[in-house]
């Protein structure tokens, strides 16, 4: 394919990126389009759109010519959908959906079916469950006993894996239950269980009311949505402390203070927000939709004189004006997957312009990420971005009349808009890895990883910036930064120079306080709300993330989601842990005597394609047609992966042997990633482990239940991301931004 990435600026992490997920493809699978056709063709589909305002055909050539620079130089880049979408047939370019679920089966099963057609067009859903009636309660068509809430989120669940958005995005849902429902408790811990809605982020709708009873420490009232009746009350402490520890232990639930995103709700009258987008950056109306973009802030620098650099402000003054027209051509130009969407989505025209690389532009001025100047100069740039995003909308409002709903909005008429909302700070997944910057107003993971590409080679990926420093101090050598890629900091570099080590913070050298405290500093001036992870310590305990949590409500934030590093390693460990506790078959203080091998036995021979070459297991089964043993063998490779192969063949004969279920043996082995994966018979090879599992996998008899193989398939999907292994390239996966990613190959959850 022709690449045309020295003009673009674009890097190799950037370029594999936009291959694998973004360029147009032909029916043979091959890349037929560039990085640079891409651009321009986003540019000229979303610009199209101001013939229908009127605009002549010179006009729209001129506006197609900035949009293309717009997004060519990196500046601004608009959600995935709309990259990968725009000037195509599929058309659909919004990233966020919230869909209503009504206390009716009728309603249930249109949501779901909702949901898939969303999840097919590269979308992600928000639901509220709070309107469904309690487990336990009667269900008055049939008289029979409701399942509540979590059961069917379970159904939303499998219909979403079942869907694969265009073969380019998996799906994701964000699950939210009101604090003052009555099967609130069990929805706390209802992600506990790590083979359980794996698709879903969950968050806990907290409200005034629950805030005060807890600051008070006094009981607060259930409420029953069916009959709106009282049926209860939870002692607010015990339910926070039980929401606190869950999120200590594995990440969730997140919170969001529903009340006060209705508060700064700006059409009230049109209805309540209940539920938000997957990463709970984006509060929505039922059957709304949101498009989003982010502003690059790495590239609003410039160089004032010799040593001085400072804020662009014209530059970004003028993207966030060329930014706005774009996003609103979006509205227009997109091709919604259900017409009720449409209709709600013109009515508010709510847009959501945001921001990356914000740590970058820290660096660029030498402000430290964890300071006061960083967190002043925060709240500056997004009061400068927010207004002059008001700005550029009243213009538009002049230009092609305000949005239908004004009139309802808490602006009246006082303000004309052309769009209800203009702000949001979304996560930047795989966006900022085309851009080339740091991910949305996160600090930096690490200043150097190691990426893996094909045949095993390692490259150490260096953080511009730091490599440009280290030069500046002649300090640039490889020994050193192998020594930065083995960590997340550096800090404890003393052969580096203080005011590198004050200027280069990563996200583990920074107090969850002072995370919560940046994103408030940005909360302030946005209208919707900002995504972003606070990263703990392993060490840190339950009452860290408490102290969060108030932090948080204190100073005005929408949400918080929070992830302590390594929580999800010991919940694979705690999990295993207890299952051997609570299973009646197995006597731990026992001995367990391995069968003894028979002289003959039968079996056979699977190839198996690897990363290493060729693998042949071979699976012997006892008088009862059951798995007894494994061989293998693995061609030409010899050495290493020859004896681990071996070595794994043993041990899962000896596993069966001594009567352990194949399918456990299968899902500790399935879905364990290395550096070289490859595809066998239509599907992915991870590594000679994986490899080993599915040959066993396959063995299976017929009379295994046809549950099996999904079940395995999942939970090893589920146990690779819970490990911290990217499943494409077995690198380490970093929890920012409400979502886990890969910077060695652009892989992203959302």
């Amino acid at each position: 394919m022709k690449t045309d990435a020295k003009s673009l600026s674009l890097t190799q992490n950037a370029i594999t990126v936009l291959q694998k997920r973004y360029l147009k493809r032909d029916e043979n699978g091959n890349v037929v389009e560039t990085p640079e056709d891409l651009f321009k063709r986003v540019a000229k589909a979303i610009a199209s759109v101001d013939r229908l305002y009127g605009k002549t055909d010179f006009e729209v050539k001129e506006l197609e010519d900035d949009f293309y620079e717009l997004i060519s130089s990196l500046k601004f880049l608009p959600n995935s959908p709309t990259l990968m979408n725009a000037g195509r047939r599929l058309g659909q370019l919004s990233a966020c959906f919230v869909i209503p679920v009504e206390d009716s089966m009728e309603s249930i099963f249109d949501a779901i079916k909702y949901a898939a057609i969303i999840h097919k067009s590269g979308g992600g859903t928000g639901f509220s469950f709070s309107k469904l009636r309690p487990k336990g309660d009667v269900v008055g068509s049939t008289k029979g006993i409701s399942s509540g809430p979590v059961s069917f989120m379970t159904v939303f669940d499998s219909a979403t894996e079942a869907v694969k958005q265009g073969g380019t995005r998996r799906g994701a849902n964000m699950g939210i239950l009101r604090v003052d429902h009555p099967d609130i408790l069990e929805f706390i811990t209802c992600k506990d269980n790590n083979d359980r809605l794996n698709n879903f982020n969950i968050s806990v709708a907290i409200t005034d009311s629950f805030m005060r009873a807890l600051i008070e420490d006094k009981e607060y009232n259930l409420i029953n949505p069916r009959t709106k009746k009282v049926v209860g009350s939870l002692r607010a402490k015990e339910v926070f402390q039980k929401i606190v520890n869950q999120a200590w232990k594995n990440g969730e639930p997140g919170i969001v203070f529903i009340d006060r995103i209705n508060e700064s709700n700006p059409t009230p009258e049109i209805g309540e927000i209940e539920s938000t987008n997957p990463c709970g950056e984006q509060p929505l109306l039922p059957f709304e939709s949101c498009n989003l973009g982010s502003i690059n802030l790495a590239r609003m620098v410039r160089r004032d004189g010799k040593d001085s650099i400072e804020v662009d402000w014209e530059t970004l003054r003028d993207t966030v004006y060329k930014a706005v027209h774009f996003l609103d051509n979006v509205i227009d130009a997109n091709k919604y997957p259900l017409k009720m969407i449409e209709e709600m989505t013109k009515a508010n025209r709510k847009i959501g312009l945001g921001i990356m690389g914000w740590a970058d532009m820290l660096i660029q001025l030498k402000i430290p990420y964890n300071s006061e100047i960083a967190l002043d100069l925060a709240e500056k740039i997004m009061k400068f971005i927010q207004d002059e995003a008001r700005r550029a909308s009243q213009n538009l409002a002049e230009m092609r009349g305000p949005f239908p709903n004004l009139s309802k909005s808490i602006y009246k008429e006082k303000i004309l808009l052309r769009n209800a909302t203009l702000t949001t700070i979304a996560p930047t997944g795989t966006l900022s890895i085309i851009a080339g910057c740091s991910s949305g107003i996160e600090p930096l993971f690490a200043v150097a990883f190691v990426r893996n590409v094909l045949e095993g080679t390692k490259l150490i990926e260096v953080n511009p910036y730091f490599e440009g420093m280290l030069k500046e101090y002649g300090l640039w050598n490889r020994d050193l930064v192998e020594k930065c890629s083995q960590s997340n900091s550096i800090q404890n570099l003393k052969e580096l120079p203080e005011e590198i080590r004050r200027i280069f913070v990563t996200s583990h050298d920074i107090s969850p306080s002072d995370h919560i405290r940046m994103q408030a500093s940005f909360q302030k001036y946005t209208d919707n709300a900002v995504s972003k992870t606070v990263n703990f310590p392993n060490y840190a305990t339950p009452k860290d993330v408490e102290e969060v949590f108030l932090l948080a409500y204190n100073l005005g934030c929408k949400g918080v989601t929070v992830y302590r590093d390594g929580s999800r390693q010991e919940q694979v460990l705690s999990t295993v842990k207890k299952k051997i506790e609570e299973s009646p078959d197995m006597e731990i203080t026992q001995r367990i005597i391995p069968k003894k091998r028979p002289t003959v036995i039968k079996g056979t021979t699977r190839l198996m394609k690897t990363g290493c070459g060729n693998l042949y297991v071979t699976i012997n089964e006892d008088s009862s047609g059951r798995p007894f043993e494994v061989f293998t063998n693995i061609g030409k490779a010899g050495g290493c992966a020859s004896s681990q192969a071996e070595a794994i063949g043993r041990l899962i004969s000896l596993a069966l042997r001594s009567n352990v279920e194949p399918e456990e043996v299968i899902k500790q082995l399935k879905g364990i990633s290395c550096h070289q994966p490859t595809w066998h018979e239509s599907g992915r090879i991870l590594s000679c482990s994986d490899a080993i599992a599915k040959a066993l996998e396959r063995y299976q008899p017929l009379s295994v239940d046809i549950n099996v193989e999904k079940d395995c398939r999942k939970t090893s999907y589920i146990e690779t991301m819970l490990i911290g292994a990217c499943p494409e390239c077995g690198s380490a996966i970093q929890h920012e931004e409400g979502c886990a990613k890969c910077y060695s190959c652009g892989y992203t959850k959302c």
